[in-house]
């Protein structure tokens, strides 16, 4: 019998060190993978970023797993992110096809499009047609403006009472992306909004896990079924509203986002353009979701810690009064005057951390990074988190504190390390939309209300839920009317 344990733990012994072989000459290092499962062992597949924390205190900033056989190399820390996603970004530009987002959005849309001429001509429209709709300038303040009014009138409605703000925040982001988009925005209980909110917000994140590393099980009746069957809802949601401009649209004329695609797949007509119906809809569902959830879980963390830190709360509020003195409303422009202000919202967008490992990458070609040699197609995990809370380029890496973005003169800076949107040729498109609205919303309603933690909600957990994207868990807050603006 003991000689039977000691050969069945050479056995596995020698297959250990044979699996070392898997990775490539001068790949970078990582935890010895187990046959068929790899190093889907060493991650908690509910929330794995202490994982990877820990991973890269053990083999450091780039190293690797293989999840299921498949290897994956893993980003950490501002320089290494810097070299691949900047100095490198189109060796890294790719996506994985072959994945579970991949799968459930047939291969269409922009965020996920691999890299190459469909993805650029389609990036290019993208940001051609947000820019002629208002990015940056005062139709989009509008547009942002007069969703406040139903932020605000939410809000009056509460004065002096306690209220939960997750809809009203999740709502509103999706609005202002739907006039964009659509050209049209819904009451906060409107089914569209909600059946948007519930498909794009259902958890299987285990399950998602498991099917990017075992392809075999992709066919069982897992959880995952169930977020195809979500997806297939809002297609057909966005078919709908497609099917409508398509009647009453005026070629030449358009009044959305979705106009500008059909105009211009008119001009395309069978010149063997990537442009397609089919491709409008999930292009669509992509910008809606990318515009709805990040920028409404970064509004949710913020009034989380305003509420928690009334000192910092009323030093934003002395700033806008200020600042603000005599105008009606503030504009994007008055950012400049408000070093302060403009602090506390990099914090909040920092601390939410709301993307942790960003979205996948793919090399393009063979390519090195630090020193390692990483071939074509091996799939990139950039860890955004490790350069949020990295030591030594932030003050306080580890608390929310606004001066981790003001110098000793009290004047605003961003430091290298402040990348929430990713980096590089792949960097968010809806950033420009989403640092305005981070900042007119916040402006806005510090100005005319004042956010209290409740007496008896006990103390604030600052603890993020991690789904598709992390969020703070659901909590209350006061509201009342400030006494002097």
């Amino acid at each position: 019998m003991f000689v039977s344990i000691i050969l069945l733990w050479l056995c596995i012994w020698f297959i250990i060190l044979q699996l070392k072989s898997w990775r490539p000459k001068n790949f970078p290092p990582g935890p010895p993978p187990l046959p068929i499962l790899g190093n889907i062992l060493h991650l908690s597949l509910e929330n794995p970023l202490k994982d990877f924390e820990r991973l890269r205190k053990t083999y450091g900033n780039v190293y690797s797993l293989f999840l299921g056989q498949r290897p994956a190399v893993v980003l950490c820390g501002t320089k290494a992110m810097k070299e691949a996603l900047v100095n490198k970004a189109t060796d890294f530009a790719g996506r994985p096809q072959d994945m579970f987002v991949n799968d459930a959005t047939q291969r269409r849309g922009v965020i996920l499009a691999d890299y190459g001429s469909s993805w650029r001509e389609h990036r290019r429209f993208a940001l051609m047609t947000l820019r002629n709709f208002g990015l940056g300038k005062n139709s989009m303040e509008d547009r942002i403006y007069g969703e406040l009014q139903y932020i605000i009138n939410t809000l009056e409605k509460s004065i002096g009472k306690t209220m939960s703000p997750q809809n009203m925040f999740h709502n509103a982001a999706s609005n202002i992306i739907c006039q964009v988009l659509f050209g049209r925005r819904y009451e906060y209980d409107d089914k569209f909004i909600k059946v948007i909110v519930q498909c794009f917000t259902g958890e299987c994140q285990a399950s998602q896990w498991l099917y990017d590393s075992f392809p075999m099980i992709r066919n069982l009746p897992l959880p995952f079924t169930k977020a195809f069957k979500n997806i297939e809802t809002c297609q057909n949601l966005a078919i709908r509203l497609v099917n409508e401009h398509k009647k009453t649209k005026v070629p030449g004329e358009p009044r959305d986002f979705v106009d500008c695609y059909l105009d211009e797949l008119d001009k395309r007509v069978d010149d063997g353009s990537s442009f397609s119906e089919k491709q409008l809809i999930m292009y669509a569902l992509d910008l809606h979701f990318a515009g709805t959830d990040t920028t409404s879980n970064t509004l949710l963390t913020g009034f989380l810690y305003l509420t928690a830190y009334p000192h910092i709360q009323e030093c934003c509020q002395q700033e806008i009064d200020k600042v603000l003195e005599g105008k009606h409303r503030a504009s994007f422009d008055d950012r400049h005057n408000m070093p302060y202000m403009q602090a506390v919202i990099h914090e909040v967008q920092r601390v939410a951390n709301t993307v942790p490992l960003s979205v996948f990458h793919l090399t393009t070609k063979d390519t090195e990074l630090m020193g390692y040699s990483i071939p074509k197609g091996t799939l990139i995990i950039p860890n955004l988190t490790s350069v949020l809370n990295e030591e030594g380029q932030w003050k306080f890496p580890h608390e929310f504190n606004p001066e981790n973005f003001l110098n000793d003169q009290g004047e605003f800076v961003k430091p290298e390390a402040f990348m929430p949107f990713s980096a590089g040729t792949r960097v968010c498109l809806g950033e420009g939309l989403a640092r305005m609205e981070l900042f007119l919303i916040m402006v806005t309603l510090l100005r005319k209300f004042k956010f209290i933690w409740p007496e008896d909600a006990g103390e604030p957990d600052f603890t993020p839920v991690y789904g598709v994207t992390l969020t703070p868990k659901p909590y209350s807050m006061k509201v009342q009317l400030r006494e002097m603006q």
